[in-house]
């Protein structure tokens, strides 16, 4: 089976308990349009710097936030984190344009990454395999009902999301695609 032919997994928050929803903007992304070269991964090409991303309308009782970009269109049968930012303050409502790199530059005290698939404790944009069908980014801002997710920056992406299971109040949610 090639890579074209493996069919669409299904996205993530259909599979996930549902919770209420609250806006998300970018002056980066688009909701529903294409990954700039901006935010796509420097091997394909791009130069591999986080979007500007705004929310608003979180639920009384946010306490803190965790953004993360999903790809689960990856063919690796777990899809591919490109971003785990974890225990943004609920007082912050915008993350500047490269707040992902490993710098930390431009994120609120407290706030750290967790390693993405890239192998990076940052941000690592969109880079589909060559030929391979246009694959969606998920680009999600949670809000936490918990201060701090009390977790560290060695954990998986996949433990974060596990806490997040039981900890998110709602999600904003912007979905923009790439094919390489």
């Amino acid at each position: 089976m090639s890579l074209l032919d493996r069919g669409t997994p299904p996205d993530p928050y259909d599979v996930l308990p549902v919770r209420p929803a609250f806006s998300v903007t970018s002056k980066d992304l688009v909701d529903g349009g294409i990954v700039p070269i901006g935010q796509v991964h420097d091997s394909a090409g791009g130069e591999n710097i986080s979007p500007h991303l705004a929310w608003s309308g979180q639920p009384a009782g946010t306490e803190s936030f965790v953004v993360t970009c999903y790809d689960p269109d990856a063919p690796t049968g777990s899809g591919f984190w490109h971003w785990v930012l974890v225990d943004l303050p609920g007082s912050a409502s915008e993350l500047p344009t490269g707040a992902g790199s490993g710098a930390f530059a431009g994120l609120p005290a407290g706030a750290y990454h967790v390693r993405s698939d890239w192998g990076g404790k940052e941000y690592g944009g969109a880079a589909p395999p060559q030929g391979d069908v246009p694959h969606r980014y998920v680009f999600t801002v949670h809000a936490v009902d918990v201060p701090k997710l009390e977790i560290n920056d060695e954990v998986s992406p996949a433990v974060v999301g596990f806490n997040l299971a039981f900890h998110t109040l709602a999600r904003a949610v912007l979905r923009v695609t790439y094919e390489h």
